[in-house]
């Protein structure tokens, strides 16, 4: 069974080749490397076929679209674990060209999100089709990046140096290619095979290129925040941190793996970064000492407002005491009553009335007074009394 496989991998292969050389598009001989560095021989990848390619692109960047076109074209095409995964180890080499063509692609030419393997059992096809779908999205997503970054360098007027909040964005963008690459292994024991393994050696020096530029981001940051402060870069730090340590703990895990599992890059792991607890406990100062001065601060306005409001009430007791003062300097104060001025008038008036009728007739005419005044005569409707005409106003 096994060598029918290859004989038939070899026969495709075979045939593609013989339709390139009578490719429109005027690049066989490109077309044909590009055949073999991807053949269906999943016993090892062909390296020589592979250098060729690179040595086109070393010698003219227009060998980029053609090889490109042609990669792409036998990726969508393809059902084979095989493969996709040397298309995927292939492009992963272009990468590390320093070219701006390469460095604008931005998207991988081709889509392997949901790749699914013809040829094998699906008890065995999914460790398989999860490897290749977790290198594909790793790699879409470091071509996103690098372009990013070749965009910033070449914007005019660009300063060379990042600023604080650039370099503290490039820190969470390379969090987010380490969580990605971490995805990136041979899920099930009998994945552990040549091709496989050989991958693995080009994801595990990703990880330590990502990773270094990572721990040489940090202590930069670091560095900065305490020369230049700023509460809002020292909690994005503080989270970057805490991620940071979970992911450390991660990759241990992962390079682990990666040595027993036979990946010969990885007999030299790297230390994993771990930020002095004095660096964290001074980030956490710069945010409470901001946020202490806001409360203080807040504290000063309340007492102003405090101050004000009894300024107010005093003025209001001030306005009060004036009323009563006026209105006592209108009062006059008898032995036995409180007369005010306007009852004063009206009491004079009547007091008028009453001495007027009393000597007209020398009588009171509502009350009688014994001599000794300490009684008072009721009024006797059977006794005559004459009563004096009344004064009329």
């Amino acid at each position: 069974m096994r060598i029918w496989k290859r004989a038939a991998g070899a026969l495709k292969d075979n045939y593609s080749i013989l339709v390139a050389k009578f490719s429109p598009h005027g690049h066989p001989d490109l077309e044909r490397v590009v055949i073999k560095a991807t053949s269906h021989n999943e016993q090892c990848m062909d390296y020589k076929s592979i250098q060729r390619v690179f040595q086109w692109l070393r010698s003219s960047p227009l060998y980029l679209k053609p090889l490109l076109y042609t990669l792409s074209t036998r990726m969508e095409k393809t059902h084979s674990w095989v493969v996709a995964i040397k298309g995927l180890m292939l492009i992963h080499g272009v990468f590390c060209f320093d070219l701006p063509t390469v460095q604008m692609l931005r998207r991988l030419p081709f889509d392997m999100t949901h790749f699914s393997d013809g040829h094998l059992n699906p008890e065995k096809a999914w460790g398989y089709n999860a490897f290749i779908r977790a290198y594909y999205s790793y790699l879409d997503l470091k071509s996103s990046y690098v372009c990013a970054q070749a965009a910033r360098k070449r914007k005019p007027g660009k300063k060379t140096e990042e600023t604080l909040a650039e370099e503290l964005q490039n820190l969470e963008k390379l969090q987010g290619l380490i969580d990605a690459i971490l995805h990136v292994k041979p899920r099930n024991p009998s994945m552990h095979v040549v091709l496989v393994l050989e991958a693995m050696d080009c994801v595990i020096d990703e990880v330590l290129e990502v990773y270094d530029s990572y721990c040489k981001g940090m202590e930069r940051v670091i560095l900065k925040i305490f020369d230049m402060g700023g509460t809002v870069e020292a909690g994005t730090a503080l989270r970057i941190i805490e991620k940071g340590e979970m992911q450390g703990d991660k990759l241990a895990l992962y390079f682990e793996f990666c040595r027993e599992i036979g990946v010969l890059n990885i007999s030299d792991s790297p230390k994993i970064l771990r930020v002095a607890e004095k660096d964290v406990k001074e980030l956490k100062g710069i945010i409470d000492g901001v946020n202490e001065k806001k409360k203080k601060d807040k504290n000063m306005d309340e007492e102003d407002e405090d101050d004000d409001v009894v300024k107010k009430m005093n003025e209001e007791m001030a306005i009060v005491v004036r009323e009563n003062d006026f209105l006592m300097k209108k009062t006059v104060i008898t032995d036995q009553w409180e007369v005010f001025d306007d009852d004063v008038a009206f009491d004079q008036m009547s007091s008028a009335v009453v001495v007027a009728a009393a000597a007209t007739n020398n009588y009171n005419p509502f009350l009688e007074l014994d001599s000794s005044y300490n009684s008072i005569v009721p009024y006797n409707p059977h006794q005559h009394h004459v009563l004096p005409d009344l004064i009329s106003f």
